[in-house]
C-alpha cells in the first residue's frame, strides 16, 4: 500500500496518554475501586494516590496492581481487575472521559491522506474498544489491538502481531505513536519510526528520550515528516 507523499503508510497509536486523556475518567474510577475493595474486606489500607495508578499506564494490568498495592492478596488484585473495567465502562457510558484536543480531526486528516490507522494498547479489550466507540472514532481504525484480547506479554509482541496480521513489513514509513517507553521500545524493535507524545503527563520525560520524534500536541502529527 502507498500513502500520499509525506504521509505515513500506517500509524499505530497507544490509547491511554496518547489518544485518551485517561485521568478524565480514571480519577473517579480509582476512588470507586478502592472503596469497594474496602467494603468487601479485600483491602483495608488507605487509597493509594491516583497519581501512582496514572504513572503505571502503559503497563500490563497485573503489573499495575503489584505496584499500586504491593501488599495486597491475589484475590484483591483479581477483584480490582474486575472492578476497574466495570467502573471504567460505566463511566464511559455516562459520558465521562475525554480525548485529547483535536484527536478526532487529526485522525480524520491522516486517514484522508491515505494512512492506515491502528491502536495497540496494553489495556483490556472492552476498555479499548469502548473508548473508541463512545468517542466516535472506531470507524477511523483498521484494527484495535489490545493485550487483553491477544494475550501478549509486551507491546513489542502486540505490535509485531498487528504488523503480521495486516501484511505490513517493518518500515520507517510506519509510525508508532505513544507516551511511554514501552511504546518507543515497541516501535523501535519492530523497525518503525517512533513518535513520543510529550504532552502526556503520566510518565517521565526521560521515557521518550529514545523516540525519533517528539510532539507537544496531537495535531503536530500532521506536520511530521520522516
Amino acid at each position: 500500500m502507498e500513502s500520499k507523499p509525506g504521509k505515513p503508510i500506517a500509524v499505530i497509536f497507544d490509547m491511554d496518554g496518547t489518544l485518551f486523556e485517561t485521568d478524565t475518567l480514571l480519577v473517579s474510577v480509582h476512588q470507586r475501586v478502592f472503596r469497594t475493595l474496602r467494603e468487601e474486606g479485600l483491602y483495608m489500607g488507605k487509597t493509594p494516590p491516583v497519581e501512582l495508578l496514572l504513572s503505571c499506564l502503559g503497563m500490563l494490568l497485573e503489573d499495575i496492581w503489584r505496584k499500586v498495592m504491593p501488599d495486597s492478596s491475589e484475590e484483591a488484585r483479581a477483584r480490582a481487575d474486575v472492578l476497574l473495567l466495570q467502573y471504567e465502562l460505566e463511566g464511559l457510558e455516562a459520558g465521562e472521559g475525554e480525548l485529547y484536543p483535536q484527536v478526532k480531526e487529526t485522525l480524520e486528516a491522516l486517514k484522508a491522506g491515505g494512512s492506515k490507522l491502528f491502536v495497540a494498547s496494553n489495556g483490556l479489550e472492552a476498555y479499548v474498544k469502548e473508548i473508541a466507540r463512545h468517542k466516535g472514532i472506531t470507524h477511523l481504525f483498521d484494527g484495535l489491538y489490545s493485550a487483553g484480547e491477544y494475550g501478549t506479554q509486551s507491546k513489542v509482541d502486540l505490535v509485531a502481531r498487528l504488523l503480521k496480521d495486516h501484511g505490513l513489513e517493518p518500515s520507517k514509513d510506519i509510525w508508532m505513536v505513544g507516551d511511554r517507553s514501552s511504546d518507543v521500545e515497541a516501535g523501535s524493535r519492530n523497525g518503525l519510526t517512533t513518535v513520543g507524545c510529550a504532552y502526556a503527563v503520566y510518565g517521565k520525560e526521560a521515557e521518550l528520550a529514545e523516540a525519533d520524534i517528539r510532539i507537544s500536541g496531537f495535531p503536530d502529527l500532521l506536520a511530521v515528516r520522516v
